[in-house]
């Protein structure tokens, strides 16, 4: 959207952050990362006149590491540029989400979005069983008494899961220490009911203090900087098929695989 040197009217940035959350994995790659959602966030807050930049986040969640690297990005710019930051949650704010949410100063959300699920998940199968019923047998060697971790062909070991359990709980306890640091004095429910791992609508949101306020982005746009505010609306450059791969190529299971996993992301919240 290109506007006129001489308008004055207040310029809102509206960027749209959607998808799941994960580093990028190859030429099919689609959702959010630091590398591709950077370079989105820079031509925001450079825009000339900005009044506000408005983040549309729609996303299940996904890498707590790229979800911290986008949000410091985020704070970082707004302090830098000294520009006013609003989270607009349209379908969900969870988990990852959620972390890049509390990036902003403020959060607004639609009544039936969903927002919090502030905890961290692992998830694998166990296929020892199957494989033994098939006799196969599993033959692997490590130097490091703890190369080996959580092997899905080899029985699940008791150390392997105190192990995953302590990591967990570090990366639990990040995310829970970035959401005080945002929202602390907003908060207005014990952290036992907050930081559990569960997710509420919009409207319930607002009342533990998740959010700040329920609305639409162009509807807040509107009503903070009045009617003849400029929108200009950024969002990642779709990128066309890949046409040269083979279906059978290591980068087409990869993209099956990531919206498989997508997919699984948004059927843990109901949607």
């Amino acid at each position: 959207m290109k506007i006129p040197f001489f308008d004055r009217a207040p310029r809102v940035a509206m960027v749209r952050l959607a998808g799941l959350i994960a580093a990028p994995t190859g030429p099919f790659a689609t959702g959010l990362n630091a590398a591709g959602i950077g370079p989105l966030l820079d031509r925001a807050f450079a825009i000339k006149r900005l009044a506000a930049v408005m983040l549309v986040v729609n996303s299940p969640g996904g890498s707590p590491v790229q979800s911290s690297l986008i949000a410091q990005r985020i704070r970082r710019l707004a302090e830098e540029k000294k520009v006013p930051v609003i989270a607009v949650v349209e379908d969900a704010a969870a988990s990852g989400g959620y972390w890049i949410a509390c990036a902003a100063d403020e959060i607004v959300a639609d009544p039936a979005s969903i927002l919090g699920s502030i905890g961290v998940i692992s998830a694998g199968f166990g296929f020892d069983q199957a494989i033994a019923r098939i006799g196969v047998q599993r033959r692997l060697r490590t130097a490091g008494s703890e190369k080996s971790f959580l092997d899905p062909f080899r029985p699940e070991r008791d150390p392997d899961v105190a192990r995953l359990e302590d990591l967990l709980g570090k990366l639990h306890e990040e995310f829970k220490s970035w959401v005080r640091t945002r929202r602390g004095p907003r908060l207005q429910a014990p952290e036992d009911t907050l930081f559990t791992g569960r997710f509420w609508t919009g409207r319930e949101a607002v009342s533990l203090g998740l959010a700040d306020a329920l609305g639409d982005a162009e509807g807040e746009a509107k009503r903070r900087f009045g009617d003849k505010v400029k929108i200009i609306r950024l969002g990642p450059r779709k990128r066309g098929f890949p046409w040269r791969l083979l279906p059978g190529a290591r980068e087409g299971v990869e993209a099956i695989a990531s919206v498989a996993e997508e997919r699984a992301a948004w059927a843990r919240l109901g949607l």
